[in-house]
This record gives structure tokens, C-alpha cells and sequence, in this order.
């Protein structure tokens, strides 16, 4: 509540609940054009079918996107089984699935079509209606659903995947008192517009507390030159009151955040910024 409303536009997180229909592309789009910044993404493409939980970076936060979207994924779906299999026997062969699995991306995706390892952590049966499957998938970032049912199919003479709901993506659920569908997010920025600004407000996650939930956190010494650390100067020990253990971190001086930091060795350096917020 301390920052103005146009600044923390430049500098926050939606959460937001993507339709089926458009890409994750055109939803980051629509929302940039509504709130009229130069720049907004979206962590962790959805395909144009599938719902759900899609965070949308806004302004400079866009620059914080890589420490929030290698995190892990849950997923509800519908899979239809091309034969029907006994509840039980269909259970044990999923649960070969959980754990270190290979995977070969869709020929459809982006990414360079090579085997990747990734880990599923829960692959189970919500309910079963002859040939099909309601699931629930808890996977590492990176991890093709659709993929992961073909490749079950393959075990028991076929499957495919029918519907996908994505319910958590990183810190980010479909439980989050800020999880809001387009419809709504138009209606904050109608009323925004007619000058009420609470509504927006209330939706939108700013950078700096969102950062604390998926880094470490430092802080910086009294004795610290916090004009020099805000035009990029590298970190020495005695700048920050306690070094944590990670490699990464986050900078704050008292509630202000600074900026993210990658530890090195080298000489008396401790670490140099990925990211200044200035």
C-alpha cells in the first residue's frame, strides 16, 4: 500500500486463470494492452486448450521471470484409456511413472527434441468412469503432461490425454485469493479507470514479496554504500549482515529490495547482481 498504484504496476505479478482458447502469448498480450505497459510475460507455456494457473509478469519483474518458473507443476486431467483396464492394474503402472523418468518432447514444442530427464512426484487415479481417467499429476518444471499419458499408454494398449487444468505453477494456485480470470481482471481495470483502484490493487503480487518465497533472502550492513550497490556494485562480505548458504539469493535493505545475487569466489568478491532494481 506504500507504492502508488502506477508504480507497482511496473513492478508486480498476476495470477491469473487461463481460458481455454487463446495462447499463453495472446493472454500476456491482452493484459498489456488493458494496463497499457511496455512489457508483460508469462511463466510457463500453456497449450491453447489447457486452463488454468498462468503468472504473468509485469514491467521490470519481466527480468525476474527464471527464479519462478523452474518450479515445480500440478496439474488435474481427464486421460481416456483406448482399453479398459482394472482399476488396480492401472494404479500399478502409474506408479512406475513416479520418480526419475525420460521423456522426449512433443515434435510440437519449442524445445530441441532430445530425451530430458524430469521428475514426477505424484501421478495417481481422483475417480475412473470406464475408459476414463481423472488424474493428478505433481511434476518438475518442464515435464509434458500429454506426453506422460501417451507414454502410460504405450504400457496398456493406449492412451491420450482429454483435458488439463494447471491448479499450481511455482508459489502460484488456483487457491490464491488473487487467482482471477480474465472477466474479472477487466473489471478491476474498468473500475481502475473510473477511479477506483482497490480492486486492481488487491490483484496484483508485488516483485519484491513474491521474490522472498522462491530465494533466499540477505540483507544489507550499516556500513554498506548503498548509492554504489544500486549502480551494480559487486557484493563484498562485509556489505551484507549474514551470508547464506545458497548460491543465489535476495538483496533487501530493511523492507526495500535491491536486487538478486549470484555468490562466486573470486579475490574479495562475494557475489555480483543478476538483477539491480534501481
Amino acid at each position: 500500500m506504500k507504492k502508488t498504484l502506477k508504480n507497482l504496476l511496473q513492478f508486480s505479478l498476476l495470477n491469473i486463470d487461463k481460458p481455454a482458447g487463446p495462447t499463453s502469448f495472446q493472454v500476456s498480450q491482452f493484459i498489456k494492452n488493458k494496463l497499457n505497459l511496455s512489457k508483460t510475460s508469462h511463466m510457463g507455456t500453456l497449450d491453447p486448450q489447457v486452463t488454468g494457473v498462468l503468472p504473468i509478469t509485469l514491467g521490470r519483474a519481466c527480468k525476474l521471470s527464471n527464479y519462478f518458473m523452474h518450479k515445480d507443476k500440478k496439474y488435474v486431467g481427464i486421460m481416456r484409456l483406448h482399453k479398459d483396464l482394472p482399476l488396480t492394474e492401472l494404479k500399478k503402472v502409474m506408479e512406475d511413472f513416479i520418480g526419475k523418468i525420460t521423456q522426449l518432447p512433443p515434435v510440437r514444442s519449442r524445445v530441441k527434441r532430445e530425451f530430458r530427464e524430469r521428475e514426477v512426484k505424484q501421478f495417481e487415479i481422483l475417480e475412473k468412469q470406464n475408459r476414463d481417467v481423472l488424474f493428478i499429476a505433481d511434476v518438475e518444471a518442464g515435464t509434458y503432461i500429454r506426453k506422460l499419458c501417451s507414454d502410460l499408454g504405450e504400457k496398456i494398449g493406449g492412451a491420450h490425454m482429454l483435458e488439463l487444468r494447471r491448479i499450481r505453477a511455482s508459489i502460484f494456485t488456483e487457491n490464491d485469493d488473487n487467482f482471477i480470470n480474465l472477466y474479472g481482471f477487466e473489471k478491476a481495470v474498468k473500475q481502475y479507470e473510473e477511479g477506483n483502484e482497490l480492486p486492481l490493487r488487491k490483484l496484483l503480487v508485488p516483485a519484491e514479496d513474491a521474490i522472498k518465497k522462491v530465494l533466499p533472502t540477505a540483507h544489507l550492513s550499516k556500513q554498506a554504500n548503498l548509492k554504489q550497490i544500486l549502480t551494480g556494485k559487486p557484493l563484498n562480505k562485509s556489505d551484507i549482515e549474514a551470508i547464506p548458504k545458497e548460491e543465489t539469493f535476495a538483496l533487501f535493505n530493511g523492507d526495500t529490495f535491491l536486487g538478486v545475487y549470484k555468490k562466486l569466489d573470486e579475490n574479495n568478491i562475494l557475489a555480483r547482481p543478476e538483477f539491480v532494481y534501481n
